[in-house]
């Protein structure tokens, strides 16, 4: 695959574990999965438009503030078993150096954990995408997106051949041109599997994701159309979870959380038949050898 004309350079990882967690792994007794994807804006807590003037040297320097921010998402999270994020931070100056994937893995009891490095900026920011997942992947993709450069998706794969679950977490761009570009590029990542779930700020409508972008083919469901941002005042529904029609929909919500200038989008589903048992390797040593 290329991107702007150049070699596009796909990794593969598994997953970092949280050793003291691994109790946690594990599909629900219940059989449903529990997603959430959310934007967290590197631990800032904006409420007004006038935040992102009055408080946007959050982005460049540390702030007390954020630490407590970070534990009240890692609250949160704790409730689901597979979670996006977005605009994380790796490790800068910003963050306190802390790794805010891995830290609000620790905060959840995730056991297992993933960072996608999109923009190093060095010291200065580690502009990032996130998993946390209670499941065990199979196998980990980091994805750079056509566009600019500082764009990514995620694709995390649970089971083995076409029965798989493919879950893709992404970030997309603001204008509709380059938007497009990269969907076209993720409908080529997830052709040829069955059950899908694609996750994240996807800076676009509903409508216009499954009428009028490269996915409109594969019958994926919107199951919320409620906006998610501004998080104080939600007017716009930027943030999604799209499912494939061979997956079950228990139950969708937009929790009224207004943590970041994003609101969290949470959906419940059941997985079919298929995927529960020896093809969904929830404690199995993954074909890319021990985690990193």
């Amino acid at each position: 695959m290329t991107r702007w004309g150049t070699e596009r350079i796909v990794a593969r990882h598994n997953p970092k574990v949280n050793e003291r967690h691994l109790q946690e792994t594990g599909l629900p007794a219940d059989g449903r999965l529990r997603l959430l994807s959310f934007n967290i804006q590197v631990g800032i807590s904006t409420e007004r438009y006038r935040h992102y003037l009055t408080r946007g040297w959050q982005h460049l320097l540390p702030h007390n503030g954020r630490a407590g921010n970070l534990q009240k998402i890692g609250n949160l999270l704790s409730d689901y078993d597979l979670v996006a994020l977005q605009e994380a931070d790796g490790g800068s100056l910003r963050s306190g150096y802390v790794n805010q994937v891995e830290h609000l893995a620790q905060l959840g009891s995730f056991p297992y954990w993933h960072q996608q490095l999109n923009r190093n900026l060095g010291r200065f920011a580690q502009h990032s995408n996130g998993v946390l997942s209670r499941l065990r992947p199979w196998d980990i993709e980091d994805h750079p997106l056509p566009g600019p450069a500082g764009r990514g998706a995620i694709l995390v794969r649970f089971g083995e051949g076409e029965d798989a679950l493919i879950v893709v977490v992404m970030h997309l761009a603001l204008g509709a041109r380059t938007r497009t570009r990269q969907l076209a590029y993720i409908r080529e990542m997830i052709g040829g599997y069955k059950h899908q779930v694609l996750m994240g700020d996807m800076n676009t409508h509903a409508s216009d994701l499954l009428e009028l972008s490269p996915l409109r083919d594969l019958g994926l469901l919107a199951p919320q159309i409620e906006a998610t941002f501004p998080s104080w005042r939600p007017q716009r529904c930027l943030d999604h979870i799209l499912l494939s029609p061979t997956l079950t929909l228990e139950k969708v919500q937009v929790l009224a959380q207004p943590i970041s200038d994003h609101l969290p989008v949470a959906v419940e589903i059941r997985l079919p038949a298929s995927l529960i048992g020896d093809s969904l390797p929830i404690t199995s040593t993954s074909p890319l050898g021990p985690s990193e």
